[in-house]
């Protein structure tokens, strides 16, 4: 898609920032008041002064706002306490001079070499041994001695750049972890926060079951570190620690910035997700939804598969996550690829697709990593919307179509409101006990691999979703809740999702669940534990299955795909329906899925790992049963649609063809406008969406 030279040309709309106190929508006070489009600029790593040329480009393709900084520490503070601002003036006020806005990250995720150099502890301590100077995120974020060169930076940085205009929000820090440090202070601090929570050291003992292999604390000052643990009890608790760590640094940034600010300038994190060479599924080493108080909005990084791969699935789970920790508010993609790596590079249109994918989930910025791909480095070839020549290539020009219609509909499109019926409820807790046990059950399969081919199922039916977690502690919005491997929790969240069927949803547990308490332990009692009462289904034994089908294809798939794969529970009812049974000379007379009526409503308990087309047709029935079908579900992959509604009151559809054909559909919705095409859109007329295509219908 080749802009013409008037294109070229086409007058920018600049943004601007709420400033309200409060509004209706529970949006965030800062939040914007039009689509952010941009991308992280590095004029530190150019390889000739081109700022000017830069800014003429980002201009000519839409671009109204570029994150800093944040990867620039040892450019920013050449020596302790000596700043340079000189890389930060100069596009300050070139951003300013051209109405683009600007995002200032702090730069403590990658450490200067003199830090390094003067204080050799702020290199964390981890299980593998001292990290080594060189890669990034290497340091103890608990180190007083980071600590204080973090605390001089942000300051002075903020300080810096507070008051001048083009700058509208801060990131803390980036993809923030605690990077496995757990060195003799961070394990002393660990002990103290036991000590807090398991006073009594005898009830601590046998809650974690520290008499196995002579593993018993008799004593605080007894107590061994982690990282030689084989208590899956001990290392789940020192990861929820972890967790911890990384909220409470997340809130120590937060709150050093906050002092220095203006009061209209937002903070934001960009979080990310677990890493499979893209963006998976839950992060193992941060709690999203306890971090997110740190900040006013919510910030993620998505990267995704590209040309013959790409879905939209990352694009929707991480939109849906990113959304849901800070209850419904919008978000910003604050990462994702431009080209990016080499099997990255999209096809013609596939990077509008995924700009209006990532707004169909309520982004309220589409920010590309990066601007111009770097010369050297470990990211040479990651590249941005630019590669090393700095010239216009065909992904750049595109991004020039996205900012046009973006200038136009931006202040429509912004801050999308979503009314979601149907949840996925998530645990930290819970994915770093499933995955403590791997080898205990015959398999590499992680609590995300159980996760996703449910929420992808969900989502190529177009049955939208929100995240809830163990805080979340109103189920009232929702009709049905999905349970994936809830492998560790306690007996008060159980009680609550139990509650939740008793009053009339409609819950679904999968295998694994309920199966041990909160630290870990198993609980003795019939399986799966608190859920058997209410589900009316026990078990006391399970395998890992070989050549096992279930009984008379229940659920339509074909017979290959009629398999019981990766973990099996063998069960007997106890007053709940029997919704399939396992196929096998040996196993056939134990239930694979059952069904219970419990008070108002209903809980599914699901047995087994079923096969991906048999998960789609499971879910499809569930659905049905509590009453959450849309019109929008009429439409099926590749044809998606995102929906919800707009600050204008009107509801607005997303169409989005995630496929290298044209597609043609009959629009489900009511009579509506298509904003992109300018063109109106009767209920039930055809809608032919080219390879890779998008159409925004606004209802009349």
């Amino acid at each position: 898609m080749n802009m013409s030279k008037s294109a070229l040309h086409y007058p920018l709309l600049l943004c601007t920032i709420m400033l309200s106190i409060s509004s209706a929508n529970g949006q965030s006070r800062n939040a914007p008041s039009t689509i952010l489009f941009g991308a992280a600029y590095y004029e530190e790593y150019a390889p000739s002064d081109r700022l000017d040329e830069d800014v003429r480009m980002m201009k000519a393709s839409g671009i109204n706002v570029v994150r800093i900084a944040e990867s620039t520490w040892g450019t920013l503070e050449p020596r302790p306490g000596v700043f340079d601002f000189t890389h930060i003036d100069r596009v300050l006020n070139a951003m300013d001079k051209a109405g683009i806005n600007v995002i200032v990250g702090t730069p403590t995720y990658a450490i200067p070499t003199w830090l390094a150099r003067q204080h050799p502890e702020v290199l964390a301590i981890t299980p593998q041994g001292s990290s080594v100077y060189g890669q990034r995120q290497n340091m103890d974020i608990t180190s007083p001695a980071f600590r204080e060169a973090a605390q001089r930076v942000i300051i002075a940085l903020v300080d810096h750049v507070k008051d001048h205009p083009s700058v509208i929000g801060y990131q803390i820090d980036n993809e923030t972890k605690a990077y496995g440090t757990s060195g003799p202070n961070v394990q002393a601090a660990f002990v103290r926060w036991m000590q807090k929570r398991h006073p009594d050291l005898n009830q601590m003992n046998k809650e974690f079951g520290l008499d196995y292999w002579s593993n018993r604390v008799n004593d605080w000052a007894d107590f061994p570190s982690t990282n030689g643990s084989i208590n899956a009890s001990i290392n789940g608790a020192f990861a929820q620690f972890q967790r911890e760590l990384v909220t409470q640094y997340l809130e120590w940034q937060g709150g050093l910035i906050r002092a220095h600010c203006r009061p209209s300038q937002f903070l934001t994190q960009n979080f990310d997700m677990d890493w499979r060479g893209y963006s998976y599924g839950i992060q193992p080493d941060v709690d999203h939804f306890a971090a997110a108080h740190a900040v006013d909005i919510a910030g993620i990084d998505i990267y995704h598969p590209a040309q013959d791969h790409l879905t939209g699935a990352e694009i929707a789970f991480g939109g849906d996550l990113a959304r849901s920790i800070k209850h419904g508010q919008n978000y910003l993609v604050i990462e994702t690829q431009a080209q990016g790596m080499p099997d990255w590079t999209p096809y013609p249109c596939q990077l509008r697709l995924q700009a209006f994918s990532h707004l169909a989930s309520g982004a309220s910025m589409v920010e590309y990593w990066h601007w111009g791909t770097t010369a050297n480095a470990i990211e040479t070839y990651w590249r941005g919307l630019l590669s090393q020549d700095f010239q216009p290539n065909p992904t750049y020009e595109e991004a020039g179509t996205i900012g046009r219609d973006l200038a136009r509909l931006g202040p429509q499109l912004v801050n999308l409101r979503k009314h979601n019926q149907i949840a996925i409820y998530v645990s930290n807790v819970a994915l770093t006990a499933f995955d403590s046990f791997k080898f205990g059950w015959g398999s590499r399969t992680n609590y995300n691999d159980v996760l996703r081919p449910f929420y992808d199922a969900l989502y190529r039916m177009n049955a939208e979703v929100d995240f809830i977690d163990p805080s979340t502690t109103d189920f009232s919005a929702y009709k049905l809740i999905l349970v994936p491997a809830l492998y560790a929790a306690s007996d008060s969240e159980i009680k609550h999702l139990n509650d939740f069927a008793k009053s009339g949803g409609h819950l679904l547990y999968t295998f694994k669940s309920g199966f041990s308490d909160e630290n870990v332990k198993v609980r003795s009692a019939t399986q799966p534990g608190m859920i058997a009462d209410a589900a009316g289904v026990q078990y006391n034994q399970f395998t890992v299955p070989e050549k096992v089908g279930l009984e008379g294809n229940p659920f339509g798939p074909d017979p290959a795909d009629n398999q019981v794969r990766w973990w099996m529970e063998f069960l007997e009812p106890n007053g709940a329906q029997v919704v399939a049974r396992y196929h096998h000379p040996v196993w056939g007379k134990y239930a694979a899925m059952t069904r219970n009526t419990y008070g108002k409503g209903e809980i599914t308990y699901l047995g087994f790992m079923p096969a991906d087309k048999a998960i789609a047709k499971i879910l499809q029935d569930e659905v049905q049963r509590a009453g959450v079908v849309s019109e929008q579900q009429r439409l099926r992959y590749p044809a998606i649609v995102r929906s919800g509604t707009l600050n204008n009151g009107h509801q607005v559809h997303y169409v989005l063809n995630y496929s290298s054909e044209p597609l043609k559909v009959n629009s489900p919705f009511r009579d509506a406008h298509d904003l992109l095409n300018e063109k109106p859109c009767a209920h039930d007329s055809s809608i032919t969406l080219p390879a890779w295509g998008v159409a925004i219908l606004q209802e009349d």
